[in-house]
């Protein structure tokens, strides 16, 4: 049989299906032979990555048969992976695919396979959902499919009722057209393929088939909920969002969202407060507290260049800058932190730094950041505790009072909580840093035997292992801390100076104690995104510590907090503002261009066995 006479190739996804491959195999032959001549058909075995005998039987089916070929894949490729590496495999003009389960009656075949072959349609799929069939479905299997689907056609606009029916034919053409585009290779692949090729204007026929599961199965947590849910929302911005973002647009979107941080603070704050207590400073030191602030972020890129160089990668300290303002701009408007992950985007979007590497970066980074603002509190704590300063900040913390006791109260706790909490992560992450044992795949094994699973634990792996690697590092520990501290002494000043410019007749050197202690306890406050950027809880912090711990009165404490965060969200949208013209990205563009750039994995080893070629 030589390759230009096959027109149908019809490829079984095998995933350690040992028990099953020769029936389904056998089945398929007898079902094509029946309307298709000798000769114009081949089956193709995708066995991907198993560790039972199913490369054994397949092998052994190729070589008896010329009809039969075996596609083999040293690694898992994901069901989407193994089927596009067969298809690209095949021969046929006409390619075809179905579950080695054979769930779907094989007498619908024949109309599967003469949908495509005819040219009346580009693609063909079966539907356990249509009017006609007859489906003898669980409700732990229909329950979930039914929500799925719903979602599908109401997010993405699909005009089809089974997006997941193991039972398509595409032509070749057409399906390596819509390949392109497609970035699933798992559960969501041929939901990704039927959706984009609906988009591009292929006729695709869905019909109803009979379909009885050969083995009942649950729903599973880490495909149907994070996987399947996270791969809508994708697909949904790429079709509906990303084509609407022209650059001019991009740019216009995002400079009003970071200008939204500056109005934020006019909800939480009263702004003319803020314009009062501004006024009333000495402009000269305000202007240098801003000049001390600015300073510190060519640290924060230099700090981030040495944690990314502990992972393998090495960038210019300008760009990395650029990427911290960003993200920090996108902090203060986005809810819980979301300019974390503008960040990743930016980074992997502009270098190609894959996901869970700008994940565990920023995680680093993070642990750091709270360890030393931490330590500076405690070692300040201690120093007033020996001094006996303590009872006049009890006073302050505890007495029957006002509402900045209470915001600073609830700030203060805060801020000890999540003291302990860096500390407690750093020991687990040093820890678990020394020991063999697979956590993650351990855990994730008890919520899911789902081959998806799988491809999470990898990317969950490799977010720990970075983590571990920088944490467990002596010199690069050493080198991060050391910055942190710096970056943080910087901030620290620029709450003296603020201090200074009100004209506080407080020696320096208990001003200086005193702004650590501040600023220290009022940052750990602001990690939990209660309001945008912290704002309200490091004011509260600051103001009921600084008047605890000096004989300023409260209004100018909460002046001194008001026009200290302000400088630093000020500079933080400026020097944001700037990174986004120099390094050509906006808030929206960093999600955008990110989706174009996919992580630079090695190609797993394949082979294809065959007997008549």
């Amino acid at each position: 049989m030589t390759s230009r006479s096959v027109a149908v190739s019809v490829v079984l996804p095998a995933y350690n299906e040992a028990g099953t491959i020769q029936h389904a195999v056998e089945a398929t032959l007898e079902t094509l032979a029946s309307f298709l001549p000798d000769g114009r058909f081949e089956v193709i075995v995708a066995e991907d990555g198993c560790n039972d005998r199913t490369p054994e039987i397949a092998s052994e089916l190729a070589a008896d048969d010329e009809r039969i070929r075996h596609v083999h894949s040293d690694e898992r490729l994901g069901r989407g992976g193994a089927l596009e590496y067969a298809f690209r495999a095949a021969d046929g003009e006409t390619l075809v695919y179905f579950d080695t389960d054979l769930a779907t009656d094989m007498r619908h075949l024949e109309e599967l396979v003469e949908a495509v072959q005819s040219g009346e349609y580009d693609i063909a799929t079966g539907s356990r959902r249509m009017h006609g069939r007859k489906v003898d479905r669980p409700a732990s299997r229909d329950i979930p499919s039914t929500g799925f689907n719903r979602l599908v056609r109401l997010c993405l606009r699909s005009e089809l009722h089974d997006h997941q029916c193991g039972f398509k034919a595409f032509d070749r053409e057409a399906l390596f057209s819509v390949l392109e585009d497609v970035e699933d290779a798992h559960w969501f692949w041929d939901t990704e393929v039927l959706v984009r090729a609906q988009r591009a204007g292929y006729r695709v026929k869905e019909f109803p088939v009979d379909w009885t599961p050969r083995e009942d199965t649950k729903v599973d947590l880490i495909r149907d909920v994070v996987g399947m849910g996270s791969q809508i929302a994708r697909t949904w911005w790429q079709l509906s969002v990303q084509p609407r973002l022209t650059r001019r647009r991009s740019v216009v979107a995002g400079t009003l969202l970071t200008l939204v941080a500056l109005a934020l603070m006019t909800v939480y704050l009263d702004p003319e407060a803020v314009l009062t207590e501004m006024a009333a400073a000495d402009p000269l030191l305000v202007a240098v507290a801003g000049g001390i602030y600015v300073l510190s972020w060519p640290l924060r890129g230099l700090r981030y260049r040495n944690i990314l160089e502990r992972l393998g990668y090495h960038e210019r300290v300008g760009f990395l800058t650029g990427a911290v303002f960003i993200s920090q701009t996108g902090n203060l408007v986005f809810p819980a932190r979301g300019g974390d992950a503008v960040r990743a985007y930016v980074v992997k979007a502009r270098r190609g730094i894959p996901y869970p590497s700008g994940f565990a970066s920023l995680a680093v980074e993070r642990v750091f950041d709270l360890l030393t603002i931490a330590a500076l509190a405690g070692t300040v704590f201690v120093g007033l505790a020996l001094t006996g300063a303590t009872g006049d900040l009890q006073a302050a913390l505890f007495g029957s009072g006002s509402e900045a006791q209470q915001s600073g109260r609830v700030a203060v706790g805060v801020a000890a909580v999540v003291g302990v909490a860096a500390f407690l992560a750093l020991g687990a992450i040093i820890a678990s840093a020394r020991r063999d044992t697979n956590y993650v795949r351990a855990a994730l094994s008890r919520l899911s035997s789902d081959s998806y699973a799988d491809y999470v634990a990898r990317l969950l792996e490799r977010f720990v292992v970075d983590v571990q690697t920088v944490a467990n590092d002596r010199r690069a520990f050493v080198t991060v801390g050391t910055t942190s501290v710096l970056v943080w002494t910087l901030d620290v000043l620029v709450a003296v100076v603020v201090l200074a410019a009100f004209g506080v007749d407080v020696a320096p050197a208990t001003l200086l104690v005193v702004g650590f202690f501040a600023v220290s306890i009022g940052n750990l406050a602001k990690v939990l995104p209660l309001t945008p950027g912290g704002i309200g809880l490091y004011e509260g912090a600051f103001t009921v510590l600084v008047v605890a711990l000096t004989p300023l009165s409260a209004p100018v404490a909460l002046g001194a907090a008001v026009v200290d965060h302000a400088i630093k969200n000020i500079v933080t949208v400026v020097g944001g503002l700037a990174s986004m013209i120099v390094l050509n990205v906006s808030l929206t563009t960093a999600v955008e261009e990110s989706a174009g750039v996919s992580d630079s994995n090695p190609e797993p080893d394949a082979e294809v066995s065959t007997s008549g070629n």
